[in-house]
This record gives C-alpha cells, structure tokens and sequence, in this order.
C-alpha cells in the first residue's frame, strides 16, 4: 500500500501463470546471475520436469477406464463370435448339424476346459495372495513365481484365441473352405505347443520349464515325491477327460480325419470304440498310484498304500465302461454294468472320505478366507458355516458325478459330459484351498515346534554350562 517494493521470491505464485514457466523479475534475475547462476539453472530444470510429468499425467488415461475399455471390447468380441459361429452351424442341413458341433466341440472344449482351469488357478492364487497362506513356500518356489496378476493374463488371452479359431473354423467349414477350416485346429494346437516348449527367456520361461519338469516326474516318479509332484498328478485326475479328448484329436490330426466323414466311424483308428480312449483315462490315476507306492518306500507311512488304493479304485470304473462296446449286451446288462456301478460307488465314496479325513483340516480350513485386508469376501466366506456344509455336500455330489466323465460308453452325450467335467474342475478349485493351507499349516507347525525344541536344547546347554565352576 505504501508502493514499497517488496522482494519476491523465485517461487511466488504472483510471478507465476498458472501451468507456465517461472517469471523472474530483472532484480532476481541478476541476483541470482551473479552468484547463483548454476543452482538457478538447475532449479528451473527441476521445475520444467516437473511441468513435463504434471502434463504427462494430466493426459494418461485412469486405469479404471481402461479396464472399462477391455471389458467392453470383450463383450463386443464374444458376442461377434456367437452371432458368427450361429450364423455358420444354421448354414447346414438339419441333420449334419449336430455331427458338425460334435467334430468341432472335440477339438475345441479340452483347450477351452484348460483355460478354465487355468483362470481358477488364478483365482486360488489371489485368495492365497491376501491371506497368510505362502504358496510359494509350499511349492518351494523361487523369486520368479507367477503372481495371480500373470495367470489371469494367460487365461485371458487362451479365452480370446480358443474361441476366435473355432469361430473360424465353424465359418470356414460351412462356406465350403473345408482345407482352411481343418487347418485351424491343427494350427492352434501348433502354437499351444509351441508356446509350451519354446526355449528363448521369453513368456515366462521359468516357469514352463517348472511345469514341464513337473510333469516328467510325474510320468517317471524315480525320485522323492515332493509336494508340487502329487499336488499337479491330482489336478490331472481331474482333467483325465480333457486328456482323452486332447488325445483324440491329435490323433485325428495326425491321421488327416479333420473335418473328414471319419466322426461317423465310431470303430476308426481315432473313433469312440478305440481302447487309446481308456488307457489315456487310467493314465493319470496311475501316475498318482505308483507315486503313493514311492511315497511308501521312502516313509514306510501305512497312509501312502491306503492312498494308492484309492487311486486304484478308479481303474475298475474305466475298464467296465469301455468293455460295453467289446462284449455281447446281455452280458453287459447282466453282469459288467452292476459291477461298473459298484465300482463307481465304491471309487466315490472312497475319495469323498479321503479327502475329508486326509486332505483336509475341517477345524480350521476356512481360515484361508481371513484376507490381511479384510473386504466382501472375508465377510462372506470367513468362520461361516454355510462355507462348511456347500464345500462338504458339493464335493460329494461333484464326487458321484465325476465317474460319469470316466465312462467311455456314455461320452455320446458330450454337452452333458463337458459341464460333468467342468464341475469336477470347479470342485478341484475348491479343493485346492483347503489342500494347500493344510499342507502350509503343517509346515508353519513343524517350524514351531523345531524352534521350541531349539531353544530347549540352548536352555539345557547354558544350565549344563554354568554348572562347571572350580571349587
């Protein structure tokens, strides 16, 4: 008011435009000219990166409208596809329409059911990430693990490419490009495979070789079973259909029958009747029966034999099944299919006891939901006893129903036989919870109680120490 000059900082908002550069007055300038000309100039750098990031981020979109952005292109792709692939199955006659969806739902449902298990997988691993539950001490992991983040990463793009090729070869096939439309199929498998095995540091390169070590000592258990070698032999006995179906066609592939009248033969090389379809069944229930036995001769714990006849009980289930298409119908009617329906019974109660008594630890296996940030589904899931009566009853009626998927003769019925399997994926989900927090409560109480021993040892030694005094 006085009309005083009044020195002005460097930084006063008075010689500043709201989002410009810094304004200097003549006297600051050549103040600052002579005896602090670098740390000026220093200064107004500092000021123009920061003016450059506050722009920067003024202009990147939020992350919560790109999520938004996915999940809409998303719908807008899979509702293309189903317009797609309808458009394409009702090009055909009535009666090659059901035998075409047959052909195609072959070759596609194994990588479509892998993708769903793979997306579950995920899921299992955020519940473990917001509890205490270390899966990856449990699985002795190193550094490199995949979090939850890059396994719904991978289950996302598996369910944008698995549809897009069977939608073109539903197109291609009803259009007349039969050579194209077999073409995809095999094309897919191609890049599954390769993905899988590609050796260069990319993709994740860890852990595919620690998945595919995995399953070499699963097929050849020369070794001590550790906990990631049972643990991957067990999601494959639940898998055991998708196995037989990724079997099939490869061997249609192999043998040229892609879009072929070969679905007709069902007595072909690659046919329903063939006996690869039960080998490849029994196969993962061997590979857990002979892990048990190993288990035996390195623990001599009794446990291990009760286990591989559980595993073992499986084996009577596929065999009966498949004897339907090799014997007279009277004989099955009469004799196999009672036995083939004891065996089911006998197979699904064993592991249903099993996997309450051994598996799991029903005193405290819903402490896996109690999140360190506790949120709705700590709210929902944590100490309620609803969790336990849907986990106990779901798991026996997913149980009964899962020998349906082991029983060659009845995999005509392929809608039906892919949501069996599918819900025998989704019980393995949940089983995976409770499997892996006991096998992690075991291990946090073994530390314990290696500690109290330790330091009872330390005390004793110390007692012992101060005894030997000179008299």
């Amino acid at each position: 008011m006085s009309g005083a000059s009044l020195p002005a900082s460097i930084n006063s908002p008075v010689l500043r435009r709201a989002g410009g550069k810094p304004a200097l007055s003549e006297q600051g300038l050549a103040e600052t000219s002579e005896g602090e000309g670098l740390p000026l100039s220093v200064e107004m750098m500092d000021l123009k990166s920061g003016n450059v990031l506050i722009h920067g981020a003024a202009i990147t979109p939020s992350p919560v409208l790109l999520w938004r952005l996915k999940v809409l292109l998303f719908l807008v792709w899979g509702i293309s596809c189903c317009k797609i692939s309808w458009d394409s199955v009702m090009r055909m006659s009535a009666d090659l329409q059901d035998l075409f969806l047959y052909e195609a739902f072959l070759y596609y449902n194994p990588l479509l059911l892998v993708t769903f298990t793979v997306f579950l997988w995920g899921v299992n691993l955020w519940v473990f990430g917001q509890s205490s539950v270390s899966y990856s001490k449990v699985f002795d992991l190193n550094n490199n693990y995949l979090t939850h983040r890059e396994i719904l990463k991978c289950a996302t793009w598996m369910a944008i490419v698995v549809p897009t090729s069977m939608t073109a070869y539903l197109y291609l096939y009803s259009h007349g490009e039969v050579s194209l439309a077999a073409s995809q199929p095999v094309i897919l498998y191609a890049i599954f495979v390769m993905v899988l095995i590609f050796p260069f540091d990319i993709f994740y390169l860890s852990s595919r070789f620690y998945f595919l070590r995995t399953l070499w000592r699963i097929i050849l258990p020369l070794q001590a079973i550790s906990f990631a070698d049972f643990f991957l032999a067990d999601i494959l006995t639940s898998m055991s259909k998708v196995l037989s179906d990724l079997e099939r066609s490869i061997c249609r592939m192999v043998n040229h029958q892609v879009a072929t009248i070969a679905w007709f033969e069902a007595d072909s090389i690659c046919g329903s009747h063939s006996i690869a379809i039960p080998l490849v069944l029994v196969f993962p229930y061997l590979c857990r029966f002979f892990q048990c036995l190993r288990q035996f001769r390195d623990t001599k714990e009794r446990s291990s034999l009760l286990n591989a006849l559980k595993y073992s009980t499986a084996i009577p289930v596929v065999f009966l099944s498949a004897l339907k298409y090799h014997v007279l119908p009277a004989n099955w009617t009469n004799f196999y299919r009672p036995l083939w329906l004891l065996s089911c019974t006998l197979n699904s109660l064993y592991s249903f006891y099993w996997d309450i008594t051994r598996d799991w630890d029903l005193s405290i296996f819903s402490s896996v939901f109690k999140f360190k940030n506790p949120n709705l589904f700590t709210s929902l899931l944590y100490g309620r006893m609803w969790v336990y009566y849907w986990v106990l009853s779901s798991n026996l009626v997913f149980r009964c129903t899962w020998t349906y998927k082991l029983s060659a003769h009845l995999r005509h019925n392929y809608l039906t036989v892919f949501t069996v399997t599918a819900l025998e994926i989704f019980r393995r989900f949940q089983w995976i919870f409770f499997r892996v927090e006991n096998e992690w409560n075991k291990m946090t109480s073994k530390t314990v109680s290696e500690l109290k021993m330790e330091e009872m040892l330390n005390e004793e030694s110390r007692l012992l120490g101060s005894s030997n005094h000179n008299v």
